[in-house]
Formats: structure tokens, sequence, C-alpha cells
């Protein structure tokens, strides 16, 4: 008996999960994984991924394997609490987030296809039609100002109203001389002569600085009106964000560190960002990100996905930001356009810098494994060379 829309009773069963490690030549592997079931139904996941350890979550999704054989796919909210109760005793981590992430977009793909429709009318419906992107993945520090002037252009042509970087120099210390202050700041005015005041520009720190240099870098940045101020300070030290929060009259974001509810908490409670950034592919996936902004609702702080994906990670980015209220933007890789184009087989287009909701169901895209040998994964170069702390 069908036993959609509470018909009878389902039957459906998972019978394996596959991992794929593929490189698109970019210096990341990216992690998918396919969830495969008894009835022919399968589903794709992504997980975050960082440089240098992508095994560590392959090997996370691989050792979850074994509490998802024999389950039925759509207990999705069974399967991340046991994950997390079970599997890791309530201590979480990056990796195990990412791969618990991966494995529960794959489960959503199922249950969309099962019911014959896309995941965010499961989620209670669209609040848009179409959800706003800015560009990242655009810029080269090591190019000259002229390139990265030009970079930022090809941005405007292909139709792009909102541009992040991030325009510190390496390598990530606490503390920023006047030189690459004075470095940095020449970046951000340059760029920004040369898009105009009516294009976003949102400005990348990755949790570098010291609050006392947080805050003197965003007084003399705010003439240049940015769009916002991304991690200034590391979450890790909520006073520490609060005070350069407080004492800014910019847009403070949060949230690509932190990776479930209980880690959005305080944020909420200290008022410590006007907006949130969480990534579907490590927060724990479409429902804990669902649920993480529907706890920034009633606080009025706006969500704005991070993602590194142009594929299965931003297809469930846009499937949840049509179903949250308090959606702001999110995150589009230009520089992965080509690789996400070439594996997916209905590829996600932005069009004047928004991408169309889809109407096919489940996350609304398929992979072609058939071109998967062509991106195998990459090892990278040793990183043994010392890096002092003051070597600048």
């Amino acid at each position: 008996m069908d036993d959609r829309f509470g018909r009878g009773v389902n039957n459906m069963k998972i019978i394996d999960v596959k991992t794929y490690l593929l490189s698109p030549k970019i210096k990341r592997n990216f992690l998918f994984v396919k969830v495969e079931t008894d009835t022919g139904i399968s589903g794709w996941g992504e997980c975050h991924t960082k440089a240098d350890s992508e095994k560590v979550t392959e090997m996370y999704v691989l050792q979850l394997k074994r509490y998802v054989i024999g389950r039925d796919p759509l207990k999705i909210k069974n399967f991340t609490m046991v994950a997390y109760n079970d599997f890791t005793i309530k201590r979480g981590s990056m990796h195990f987030h990412s791969a618990v992430s991966g494995i529960e977009q794959a489960l959503w793909d199922i249950a969309g296809k099962y019911f014959a429709t896309p995941v965010y009318n499961l989620l209670g419906g669209p609040c848009r039609e179409k959800i706003r992107v800015y560009a990242n993945g655009w810029y080269n520090l090591e190019d000259t100002f002229e390139e990265q002037v030009q970079a930022a252009k090809n941005c405007l042509e292909m139709g792009f109203t909102a541009l992040k970087f991030d325009p510190f120099p390496k390598p990530y210390r606490i503390d920023l001389s006047k030189e690459e202050e004075r470095l940095t700041l020449e970046r951000i005015e340059i760029i920004r002569s040369a898009v105009g005041y009516d294009v976003d520009l949102l400005i990348e720190v990755h949790r570098r600085l010291a609050p006392y240099y947080a805050i003197r870098f965003a007084d003399k940045l705010a003439d240049l009106n940015p769009f916002w101020y991304e991690e200034p300070v590391s979450v890790q030290n909520i006073d520490a964000l609060l005070e350069v929060k407080n004492a800014v009259g910019l847009c403070v974001v949060t949230g690509e560190e932190l990776y479930s509810k209980a880690d959005f908490r305080v944020i909420f409670e200290r008022k410590a960002a006007q907006v949130i950034n969480p990534d579907i592919g490590s927060c724990g996936g479409i429902l804990e990100l669902k649920e993480i902004a529907a706890m920034a609702e009633p606080y009025c702080v706006l969500v704005a996905p991070h993602t590194n994906s142009t594929t299965v990670g931003l297809a469930a980015t846009v499937q949840l930001s049509a179903a949250i209220p308090n959606f702001l933007i999110a995150e589009y890789f230009v520089n992965l356009t080509k690789f996400g184009h070439m594996i997916s087989s209905e590829p996600i287009i932005v069009e004047a810098g928004h991408i169309k909701i889809p109407d096919r169901p489940g996350l609304g895209l398929e992979l072609n494994e058939e071109i998967f040998n062509e991106f195998p994964y990459e090892e990278f170069p040793k990183r043994n060379l010392p890096v002092y702390y003051d070597e600048k």
C-alpha cells in the first residue's frame, strides 16, 4: 500500500551510504554523500570540508554508516538525534557535524523525491521565489590591484550586486600592523571605487583579530559603507565579540565556526551579532539550520547561510533559504561555477544576483557520477615548515 500522506506504513529502508571525494584543483577536496534505499530512490548530500582534513570527515560518514543502514530514511530527526546522543555522546566537532550534515541532506533529498515535491514544501513552503546571493572566490590577493579590480568588475558583468572578500594579508594573527592596516584599507578603497556604492561589499575577517584591532580597523572602514563585517573576532570568546559589536557602527556577522542550536543560543541571548552565517554543510544539516533560524527570528537576527559549494550544498542552502522568513543573502563561489556545472545534471544558475527556487523534487539536482573520475582526490603538499608567531 502507498504510505504517502499517511496512507499505510512506510517500508523503505536505507541499504547503502557512499562517499566521493572530488578535487576541482583549487586547494580543496569536496565530499559528497549518496544514500541509497531499497526502493531505488537515492539522495545526495554534501559535507563541509576543510583543506587537509577532508578524509577525517569522510571517515566520520563511513563510521556513521552502520547507524543508518536498515533505517527508514524519512526519520530524519531520529537519525540526527541518535548520531549526536549515541555516536558521539554529545561531544560534537566540526568534522562530526559536517558528516551528519551530508547524510542529513541526502535524507531530505530522498524525502522530497518520495513525496514528489521540493524539500522547501516539506519545511513549511516557500517564503520567496528566489534568493539573493553574493559572489565569493573571485579575488586573489597575490594579484595586482588592477587584476583585482578587473575580477570585481567581472562579477558585476555576471549580474552580482554583492561581493565578499577577505582583504587582510596572511598569515592570520590577532594584531594588525599599521602597514597591514594601510594596505588592507587601500585594497578595499580601490574595489569600492571600481564598483561604486550601489554594490554591496561584504568584508571577511576570518576571526583573526583581537578586539582592539578589530575596532580600530572598523572605525576606518565605516566610510566605505560595507554591507557587513564578518567574524572580526572568534566567537569562542563571546565577550570579545560583544565588545566589538557594541563598539562599531557596522553589521557584525558570526556563526561559521558554530555547529548546532546549542552553540548559537548564547549569540542570541547576548545579542552578539546582527546576522548569523551557519553552514548547512557543517551545522547539522537542513533541519538544524531551520531550527537555528527559528531561534534567531524572535531576536530579530537575520540568517545569511555560508557555503563553499555550487552543487549539493548550495542546492540544500537554496531549499532552506526559501523556507525561512529571516533570510538575508547566501554565498556563491564564482570560481566553482565550472566544476559545479560539470558534475551536476541540473546546474544551479545565478541570474541578476539571484537563484530561482527549483520546482524539481528533493534538492532539485542530480550528480553525474560517470565523470567523477575526472576529479580525483588531491593530496596536498606537506605543511611541516615552521611558521613562527611573529613571522609576517
